[in-house]
């Protein structure tokens, strides 16, 4: 199967049951968002398995755990479940209307609970923030901040969406959600690799 069809030449798309959309329609811009964010999340796992890499070189070292593992290769493992569920988040957006045919999986309220016991689980084991911190450290902390940046855009395009259309009430709670469960991460990965994070009063404090 080739990877272009000419189908898209016009400016239009298919959603799933063949309903032709503008490229440029607010569930378009949408589902981009989110591909966006699964995208540098992927630059988040290749730069996780890059310090996991260095780190077998040497002795290993216990760190902050998730999902009961310890250290990069479980925070990567999170991030590619996230992935997965972003895969599930765009094609739930692009079917508005449930096929006859078969079921698409969809974004649910548990999903985003998910997230929080998540985000609960990390916050007990970073030291407590008291600064407003600004997107930097380590690489992996880089892309998880820049991951978050794209998803608040993607939560601003569901709302417009969800202002002229019908929209799922989970899909927005779990971007919201997300972002914060991202900025977690990042300061995560920061402390996983020993670097501390990138505070906003020092950027601002004059030379």
């Amino acid at each position: 199967m080739p990877i272009y069809t000419g189908g898209g030449d016009d400016g239009a798309t298919s959603l799933f049951g063949g309903e032709r959309v503008s490229k440029h329609a607010l569930r378009i811009e949408l589902m981009g968002a989110i591909d966006e964010v699964s995208a540098a999340l992927g630059m988040a796992v290749v730069h996780l398995r890059g310090e996991r890499a260095a780190a077998s070189a040497g002795p290993a070292q216990p760190t902050a755990a998730t999902e009961g593992q310890s250290g990069p290769a479980s925070l990567a493992a999170l991030l590619q479940r996230l992935q997965g569920e972003l895969f599930v988040m765009g094609a739930d957006i692009a079917t508005p209307h449930e096929p006859r045919a078969y079921a698409v999986p969809r974004i649910t309220a548990d999903h985003a609970k998910a997230l929080e016991s998540a985000i609960d689980e990390v916050e007990a084991k970073l030291p407590p923030l008291t600064d407003f911190i600004l997107p930097g450290g380590s690489h992996p902390a880089a892309a998880l901040h820049f991951a978050r940046g794209i998803c608040r855009r993607a939560e601003r395009s569901a709302v417009a969406l969800a202002q002229v259309e019908d929209l799922p009430k989970p899909i927005l709670v779990y971007l919201n959600r997300l972002s914060d469960l991202l900025f977690t991460l990042a300061r995560l990965a920061n402390h996983q690799a020993g670097v501390p994070d990138v505070l906003a009063k020092d950027a601002l404090a004059p030379e």
